[in-house]
């Protein structure tokens, strides 16, 4: 990958698509974690324009929570998809620029909205036909409104990418474990193997999982003929 060009206070990262212009992206050269290109938001959004993925977005309903760049959003909005990017409202600024950088490869729609984990989220139903979510498994604080906001979107045909760099070092394997010890309450989990994704642009240590909400048991099934 080449590396970032600094222009004044931002930086310009350049993500390759496999048609037309690359997405170009301003990242804050000083700021919180949400005001850089993390590398597990180019592994999903290469997902996304994949031979085997590519044709689901046209005309699909998308929220990115954690958008931060809006890099995956920006993604499948250039894939005809009809977008919202959400984060918190420090970086709409950062989110509406980049938007507007990257306006003329949309084919699809892509907006920006605050959302803060676990507050009201009824201005985003009815439920999206997909979420996206890129390293947004750090805090541990962060998981219970995380899986509350995550469980409050779905609907039964909801399909949830999440795409997470592993980490080792200090709190980040507990913080990893907890989270889908939450969210297995809740959601069916299944892993994208890696030769499913972007043959460039994967990494062992970087997973992509798909989650779907658990169906509850219908009354009929749990009824005993005499």
């Amino acid at each position: 990958m080449a590396a970032p060009v600094l222009v004044a206070e931002y930086f310009v990262r350049e993500i390759p698509r496999k048609q037309g212009p690359p997405l170009s992206l301003k990242q804050c050269s000083t700021g919180d974690v949400g005001c850089v290109v993390w590398d597990a938001a180019i592994v999903l959004s290469k997902y996304l324009e994949t031979d085997r993925m590519r044709l689901a977005w046209s005309g699909r309903t998308v929220l990115e929570l954690g958008s931060g760049t809006a890099v995956v959003g920006l993604m499948a909005a250039t894939l005809g998809a009809f977008v919202t990017v959400t984060d918190l409202d420090e970086l709409q600024d950062l989110i509406q620029l980049n938007i507007m950088e990257n306006q003329h490869l949309v084919t699809g729609t892509i907006k920006a909205k605050v959302l803060k984990w676990g507050e009201d989220v009824s201005e985003f139903l009815p439920p999206p036909d997909y979420v996206l979510m890129a390293d947004c498994i750090y805090y541990e604080k962060s998981l219970q409104p995380l899986i509350k906001t995550l469980k409050e979107l779905s609907g039964d045909n909801t399909h949830i990418f999440c795409c997470y760099e592993q980490r080792t070092m200090g709190n980040n394997p507990v913080v990893e474990k907890k989270f889908f010890e939450l969210l297995q309450k809740e959601f069916e989990i299944e892993e994208i193997p890696l030769q499913e994704q972007d043959e460039e642009y994967q990494s062992e240590d970087i997973h992509i999982y798909v989650f779907k909400k658990k169906k509850k048991p219908s009354s009929n099934n749990a009824a005993v003929s005499e």
